[in-house]
């Protein structure tokens, strides 16, 4: 069932896709991406939601700091020495400082040691602290675009039967593959990724879990409710508020973005149940 808070897909909440994508080789996909993890780089990301105007009143409130507001706030010695810790600090002008906003989706990219300098001296809470983008996807409002999307090195050498399971998913092209990880006892900040006042189409993708299940939940920020979504492939409205539930182990998923082959679409919304595999608790 549909919420009065929740635009969701076609009536439901969200789709979920395990009756269409074979997942018999999750298993073996964890194991590969968990050995891949302990090996390659990873970032940081989710640090920002409330100075970017994303996340709802009800959670707005959070006492986690947001990396937008504490460089807002810096001393002009504090943000020099957070200056030093850029990839280039040389485009890092004190006296533009406040034309200057940072971080994802943002004008200036923020280093691995900005990230772990803001989190370890300023507080900052990034809840994913494991993201790898394995095709990079470039502009959010660009990750459904192929031209000129390439797998990364990474991911070609050390994830082939990810590369190879992700290539079989119901896409006619893909433009963005993103692996996003929490560690033990964090959460998802309650975010949305776009006003469904202004973005009035559903952005196709694909969301799987190899490993342990990731506690996704839609938050109706009408009724006060979430919605969880206890499926390991599944499709929801990213204009809809959503969140990650705090687990005392760690958890990832993966997202492509891309366009739905022909036919898959229909065939998905056309045979699922509206609101199968979702409870709904008071918030």
């Amino acid at each position: 069932m549909l919420g009065r808070g929740l635009t969701g897909i076609a009536g439901r909440p969200f789709v979920d896709l395990e009756p269409f994508i074979d997942l018999t080789a999750l298993a073996s996909l964890d194991d590969e991406i968990c050995y891949a993890l302990a090996q390659i780089p990873t970032d940081y990301t989710g640090g920002c939601h409330r100075s970017m105007g994303i996340m709802p009143e009800a959670f707005a409130k959070e006492p986690w700091a947001d990396h937008g507001e504490v460089i807002r706030a810096m001393t002009d010695r504090e943000f020099l020495v957070f200056a030093s810790l850029s990839d280039a600090p040389h485009l890092l002008d004190p006296a533009r400082r406040a034309e200057l906003t940072f971080g994802e989706e943002r004008a200036v990219p923020l280093s691995r040691r900005q990230m772990l300098h803001l989190e370890m001296k300023h507080g900052v809470y990034f809840p994913w602290k494991v993201y790898v983008e394995l095709m990079p996807g470039g502009p959010w409002e660009k990750k459904s675009d192929p031209a000129g999307k390439r797998w990364t090195r990474d991911a070609l050498v050390h994830l082939p039967r990810t590369v190879e399971f992700v290539r079989r998913l119901p896409f006619a092209s893909v433009g963005s593959v993103k692996l996003l990880g929490l560690r033990a006892n964090d959460h998802g900040t309650v975010h949305r990724d776009a006003d469904p006042a202004v973005k009035t189409t559903v952005d196709p993708f694909i969301t799987f879990c190899p490993g342990r299940k990731k506690r996704l939940f839609l938050w109706d920020d009408v009724e006060g409710t979430r919605t969880h979504i206890d499926a390991r492939a599944f499709w929801f409205n990213d204009s809809d508020y959503h969140g990650v539930e705090a687990d005392p182990w760690f958890r990832y998923s993966i997202r492509v973005d891309g366009a739905f082959a022909g036919g898959f679409l229909e065939r998905a919304l056309g045979s699922l149940n509206a609101g199968s595999a979702a409870t709904s608790t008071r918030g």
